[in-house]
């Protein structure tokens, strides 16, 4: 069983929610900001938070930054159709994915599903059915099994949905996918208007893996394509053990 916490201050809105999620077999928590929820997260085992981003005390925002300070759980963000930027802040703030208002039932059980799924897949095998667990591409290291990964020596934090982006190209490197695929791909879901998304979260990406994310060694945009993973010489390696 899965646990879900809901935060908005608006009461409505968390009993709506409530009704889509519980027959789901969740179990729900609910809060009325940011600082809520937090405390929530600190005293249960929560497996996803959805959130507004507007709350007075502390806004979805500011308690997504903290939030990401501890813990890597989805984050569905809650927007109206008008808070375009908010949506793109979010995601740069952590967001894994965001819902507009007024809600669509089966839009938000279908995006709760996946957000758990993908949560619970970073576990699982390479897409080529490999039995490797840990994945090589120059100076970076990722651990499928412990869902970590290093950075030229060092560990660095990702969400769900950046490990998974992460573990796509370098599962594919040297490989050119358009935003469209990379989306089908990654967050198993249709890509209307995954552009934007894709964008961001590769920008994010690149923050926590790049020394110089605005001239990247790894993630390169292929233009009028989409984009690759350079595939790069792993230090101390020969060419048969890259292979």
């Amino acid at each position: 069983m899965y646990n879900i916490l809901i935060c908005d201050d608006e009461a409505d809105i968390r009993s709506a929610l409530k009704i889509y999620l519980k027959g789901e077999g969740y179990e729900l928590f609910d809060a009325e900001n940011g600082k809520q929820a937090l405390e929530v997260i600190e005293k249960n085992e929560i497996h996803l938070l959805i959130m507004d981003i507007m709350m007075p005390v502390m806004d979805g925002l500011d308690a997504l930054s903290k939030l990401r300070e501890f813990s890597n759980i989805p984050v569905i963000l809650l927007t109206a159709k008008t808070q375009d930027m908010d949506k793109i802040i979010g995601l740069n703030a952590g967001a894994d994915d965001y819902i507009t208002k007024p809600f669509n039932p089966i839009e938000v059980t279908a995006r709760v599903k996946s957000q758990l799924r993908r949560y619970t897949r970073l576990g699982g095998q390479s897409s080529a059915g490999a039995p490797e667990t840990v994945l090589y591409n120059g100076g970076i290291e990722l651990d499928i099994k412990s869902k970590n990964v290093i950075i030229d020596g060092e560990p660095v934090n990702l969400t769900p949905t950046e490990f998974l982006l992460l573990k796509f190209f370098m599962e594919n490197p040297g490989r050119v996918f358009s935003p469209k695929d990379i989306y089908r791909s990654v967050w198993k879901d249709d890509p209307l208007g995954a552009e934007n998304t894709v964008t961001v979260h590769i920008r994010h990406l690149r923050e926590k893996i790049e020394i110089n994310p605005a001239s990247p060694d790894y993630l390169k945009v292929v233009w009028g394509h989409g984009y690759k993973m350079e595939k790069k010489p792993v230090p101390g390696c020969t060419a048969e053990q890259k292979d």
